[in-house]
């Protein structure tokens, strides 16, 4: 059932967790013109030790999907909502800090999981200031030049990412997300990255690959 009492709307799972610990946050980002339904589909198959919580994008868009920004496709010099999409940033880090505080989550370790808009605010999100974020996966997305600007940390602690990409991605270009690659290796973060033949979107080999990945890093 949709839940509405946090800053952003989002579904959940509840963790099986040991007494006396506290559950792990993996946070699911979905693409523009989606919703909260899409990656939450991955939750049965996603480890139990987890709280899975899949949010929906603040902003509606036509024929009933939201986007975290708005994509301007005629203008490539203004392509992406800049400022939108610093607004969704601030927002997702309050809703990390409520949903953690009200289901009594581990607050030193979060996990982001972003799909192509979700996957784009994750590199930044977790890039500009990482804070609590410690592993992030990043799907058929790549670092925004314009919402990265010049505000990457340098340091960071206990940071990895798994990112993979379609090559026959007709929305995103594999080239871009080539470009993640690129960035994370200057920044020496550890990273795992996987291309597909595929298009824009998440193969079941991708899928296994990001569960044993998970299931490694835990």
């Amino acid at each position: 059932m949709l839940q509405t009492d946090l800053s952003l709307s989002y579904l959940y799972r509840l963790a099986k967790q040991q007494e006396g610990e506290k559950p792990t946050l993996l946070l699911l980002l979905h693409g523009y013109g989606s919703n909260e339904a899409d990656l939450f589909s991955f939750a049965p198959e996603l480890p139990e030790e987890f709280f899975i919580a899949s949010v929906r994008a603040p902003r509606q868009i036509q024929y009933g999907g939201y986007g975290w920004y708005d994509i301007n496709f005629m203008d490539a010099q203004k392509f992406n909502n800049v400022d939108q999409a610093n607004e969704s940033m601030k927002t997702i880090r309050t809703f990390i800090q409520e949903v953690i505080e009200k289901h009594d989550l581990n607050a030193d370790e979060v996990w982001l999981c972003g799909f192509s808009q979700g996957s784009i605010l994750s590199y930044a999100l977790t890039l500009h200031d990482q804070q609590n974020i410690h592993r992030v996966i990043c799907m058929s997305g790549y670092p925004a030049p314009d919402i990265m600007g010049d505000k990457v940390q340098s340091n960071f602690n206990d940071l990895e990412f798994f990112v993979s990409h379609g090559t026959e991605d007709g929305v995103i270009p594999v080239d871009w997300a080539r470009n993640g690659e690129k960035l994370l290796k200057h920044l020496n973060i550890p990273h795992v990255y996987k291309e597909y033949r595929s298009g824009h979107g998440v193969v079941p080999q991708n899928f296994y690959d990001i569960l044993a990945w998970i299931k490694e890093k835990m």
